[in-house]
């Protein structure tokens, strides 16, 4: 899977940022003009269709071959930033067609959430092998030609050439040639999918094919292009905090070092405060409680109902599993992730709130659309979505004081790990071991869905009789969602370190556990294996993808 662009900020990150802030910035000032004079006609949304002429200006191209393209690019991923659909090139239309509608708090995406930019695409070769003249000697031996099964290899000018309509794409030419001449392209967004969800249309630009999607936002950040784009709702959020809802964040435990400085909480809850925001809590608390319950249901369930158990807090890694291996679905836990735990916990205590959780992940949008979980989070948004609100309101975090109160004690240093690769199997497998410390619990932790598909695999074979099974869709854990800011290793380092100054070591020391069974409800499934429940869930995530007709 790709990961090479991660962690590099460079152009095209640029450009997604700026979209963010600026967007942000327009909602705060609720219609004001693009260049931010006054209060505006709360109805006159002009100013969006000159928002892509502040972000590109002048008439010299930077990054694409026109300026109008690049314009037209970044007026379609403003487009989706604002939650609203793609309009394409194919009919004349403002950029502000709609906005009034979405510009209504409650007003929720209309699917699909990831979207191509087809205009955008630079049709990138898929899976094709090509010598580079540059590179092949010519040489006696022509290893490449005498390996290919299907006489693909001939040679022309001295140079090794191969016959696409015979060729099988096997990549043995690949592997003998010994000056490495013979080069595999492969599409980017198709190779960081591990859902093999990427193919071409007629053009040769990239198509979802959204039965497949399962929203891990890998293609976002592994496009070079800015082609592929999830779609935001930061600007329902401001629009909920501008008419005075109470709007209460909740921040996944990935958050460390994300906006800078070294994850002290205090100073993200005055952030949160002075974007308007009531109240933040951190989602590691859900985490705990999710821990627990899966703690649990492995003591009661593992061998004797079930062969194996795997962990529900990647909403992709739980449906790709339960999608593809249905008669295995049962094995995946049915426990509520930390983002509905610590949701419905917050909703005890403020039962009129909005509740918006603030993460790395893209998959989370679209969980939330589901509509067991659409009553319990108002609003998903990620952090580099936040880090654009941040920067429309002009906030430094690291300069902050860290002023803020909660409204719950401190999560444990497991359930803040939940973050990292293995931190969740850890954090279940130390519950376990709280309750009973002389059993064993074997581990098995895949990261990226090619790998956790292979790991399921396995583990229907029998590989893993008995094992706790932790699944990441994103390689290197929720540190590495689509939604980050920070290079990968550099948060895992932040979060480990965070971690361990909590006071309470293990998730079982949450004093909120016993509120599990109150925070249960019908048709979730906990305890009871329901298929026909689970079946419906992961169907109503796949249609949530599916653009209306």
């Amino acid at each position: 899977m790709s990961n090479t662009m991660r962690g590099v900020y460079t152009g095209l990150a640029k450009i997604r940022r700026t979209v963010f802030s600026e967007v942000a910035r327009l909602a705060y000032q609720g219609g004001a003009d693009a260049e931010g004079n006054g209060e505006g006609n709360a109805s006159d949304y002009s100013w969006v269709d000159e928002l892509p002429y502040k972000i590109i200006p002048g008439d010299v191209a930077a990054y694409r071959e026109s300026v109008f393209l690049e314009r037209a690019v970044v007026g379609e991923r403003i487009r989706l930033a604002m939650g609203l659909p793609l309009q394409g090139m194919d009919k004349p239309a403002k950029l502000s067609d709609g906005v009034a509608e979405a510009a209504k708090p409650e007003t929720y995406y209309q699917p699909p959430l990831i979207n191509v930019i087809k205009f955008a695409c630079n049709a990138c070769e898929d899976n094709v092998y090509r010598v580079m003249p540059s590179a092949c000697q010519g040489c006696l031996a022509h290893p490449c030609r005498e390996i290919c099964p299907k006489g693909a290899i001939t040679f022309k000018d001295k140079k090794a050439f191969i016959d696409h309509s015979k060729c099988i794409k096997c990549g043995r030419c690949a592997q003998v040639c010994p000056y490495q001449a013979i080069h595999h392209h492969v599409r980017p967004c198709a190779e960081a999918c591990g859902m093999n969800a990427i193919g071409s249309d007629e053009h040769g630009r990239a198509q979802i094919d959204y039965d497949k999607c399962v929203s891990c936002g890998q293609c976002l950040v592994n496009c070079p292009f800015g082609a592929i784009a999830d779609k935001s709702q930061i600007f329902q959020v401001i629009q909920a905090v501008r008419a005075g809802d109470e709007v209460i964040a909740e921040v996944a435990p990935a958050f460390v070092g994300q906006f800078g400085g070294k994850g002290n909480v205090d100073k993200l809850r005055e952030a949160f405060r002075d974007l308007g925001f009531s109240g933040m809590e951190e989602v590691a608390l859900g985490a705990d409680l999710c821990a627990v319950q899966e703690a649990r249901d492995f003591l009661d369930e593992v061998p004797e109902k079930i062969p194996f158990m795997g962990t529900s807090c990647c909403p992709a890694w739980s449906v790709m599993a339960k999608k593809e291996f249905p008669e295995h679905a049962d094995c995946v836990s049915m426990a509520l992730t930390p983002m509905t735990l610590t949701a419905r916990l917050i909703r005890k205590q403020h039962p009129n709130a909005k509740i918006v959780f603030v993460g790395p992940c893209a998959a989370k949008k679209l969980e939330a659309m589901r509509r067991s979980v659409k009553s319990e989070v108002d609003f998903v948004l990620t952090f580099e979505e936040m880090a654009g609100m941040m920067d429309a309101k002009g906030i430094d975090y690291t300069k902050l004081a860290g002023e803020g109160s909660s409204d719950f004690d401190v999560a444990s240093a497991d359930g803040r790990g939940f973050a990292v690769s293995g931190g969740v199997a850890t954090a279940v497998a130390n519950a376990i071991h709280r309750v009973h410390p002389d059993r064993e619990v074997k581990v098995a932790n895949a990261e990226g869905l090619s790998e956790c598909r292979k790991m399921m695999k396995m583990a229907t074979k029998g590989k893993y009789d008995g094992y706790l099974l932790e699944g990441m869709a994103c390689p290197g854990g929720c540190v590495a969602g689509a939604g980050t800011l920070q290079a990968i290793n550099k948060t895992t380092g932040a979060v480990k370190m965070y971690a361990k100054k909590s006071p309470n070591k293990n998730a079982t020391d949450n004093e909120y556990i016993g509120y599990i069974p109150e925070l249960e409800r019908p048709g979730d499934g906990i305890h009871i294996h329901a298929d026909e429940a689970e079946a419906i869930a992961v169907q109503e995530t796949f249609e949530a993808q599916k653009p209306r007709e």
